[in-house]
């Protein structure tokens, strides 16, 4: 398929830049994959699709809070520094993106927050605008770690244009994160409150944790027509075997078994046995899904709705079918459905 085949009116007044007032009363598309039918929901509304022992797989990365801005030494210059992954924790090195990049070169040194809490040198180039940089710390581990929440601000995607706030902190997280190593939210888990969560459990529902930290290639624009020549960034993935266990159970006993989220959904693709079950892992994975695809492990999937000509918007057609997809989104818009992270859910049966 060609990237133009997803491309759509968006109007910029759907893409929401602040959360529902409460994370369970976002709406809810629900599209049944072998009718094409749609129905309009509240999120909370979920809990009527699942039942005893269906299985549902959350993805448990936790955000950091990885937008910093520190002065470039001499000049004073303001740069925005955005963490992207840390490459060696002994040596304190990061990958990073600059902004603006033009002003930052192999061995300038950046200082961040009041009396320079931090100072980073810069070692290498890697793109255009990404760098590895080395902070120049010599505290232990939890104090540097302390330093980087003090100074880093909630990695809200660019086309918020606000600055984060401290309920930022709180709702561009899931209630269930719990490894730390994701630069942007798996935003789908963000409509799951505790009330439901409880619900969904005291309704058997059974829940596996896996980790995929996100990175930004996740939201890189596509620049090809041909599909199958895009590259995907590699983000790390976990599986532990009690993930595996309980995700297989659901498999054998034909239950729903539902990826929460893209990311959920790219992870356990990434780890599919012979058999068409779920194995352990703990691996990188660059794969991109992208229509005809056969999905090995989820019958299911919820998802938040996503940008024109995304890789996210490619792999939801893979999953409900191009027609489906499309059909969903132009009502989507007709609707005034949110769009993008702080946006409406989708579940897809």
């Amino acid at each position: 398929m060609k990237l133009s085949q997803f491309n759509f009116h968006l109007p910029e007044s759907l893409l929401a830049s602040e959360p529902s007032e409460n994370r369970d009363e976002s709406r809810l598309m629900v599209l049944h994959r072998d009718t094409g039918k749609i129905e309009h929901k509240i999120f909370k509304d979920v809990l009527d699709y699942f039942d005893d022992k269906d299985v549902m797989i959350l993805n448990n990365t936790k955000v950091f809070p990885a937008r910093m801005y520190g002065n470039k030494e001499k000049t004073g210059a303001t740069i925005e520094v955005f963490l992207l992954r840390e490459l060696n924790k002994e040596l304190r090195l990061w990958d990073v993106l600059v902004d603006p990049a033009r002003k930052i070169r192999v061995g300038n040194k950046l200082y961040f927050g009041e009396d320079d809490l931090l100072v980073a040198e810069v070692v290498d180039n890697t793109t255009s605008r990404g760098r590895t940089i080395r902070f120049l710390f010599d505290g232990t581990d939890e104090e540097f770690r302390r330093n980087i929440e003090i100074l880093g601000e909630t990695p809200l995607p660019k086309y918020i244009k606000r600055k984060a706030t401290p309920e930022d902190k709180f709702r561009y997280q899931t209630i269930y994160a719990k490894n730390e190593g994701a630069v942007a939210a798996p935003t789908a888990g963000l409509h799951f409150s505790r009330e439901l969560m409880k619900r969904l459990e005291l309704k058997g529902v059974d829940f596996a944790e896996i980790t995929l930290h996100v990175g930004l290639g996740t939201f890189r624009t596509v620049e090809v027509e041909d599909l199958t020549k895009h590259k995907m960034d590699s983000e790390q993935i976990i599986i532990t075997e009690e993930a595996a266990r309980i995700v297989n159970k659901g498999i054998d006993a034909k239950r729903r078994v539902c990826a929460v989220g893209t990311t959920s959904m790219r992870a356990i693709e990434s780890a599919v046995s012979a058999d068409k079950h779920l194995k352990p892992s703990a691996d990188w994975t660059s794969k991109f899904i992208y229509p005809p695809y056969d999905f090995s492990i989820a019958n299911s999937m919820i998802t938040n709705f996503h940008t024109p000509e995304s890789t996210l918007l490619v792999m939801i057609a893979a999953f409900a079918g191009y027609e489906n997809t499309m059909n969903a989104y132009e009502i989507a818009v007709k609707e005034k459905y949110r769009f993008y992270s702080y946006g409406d859910a989708m579940l897809i049966i």
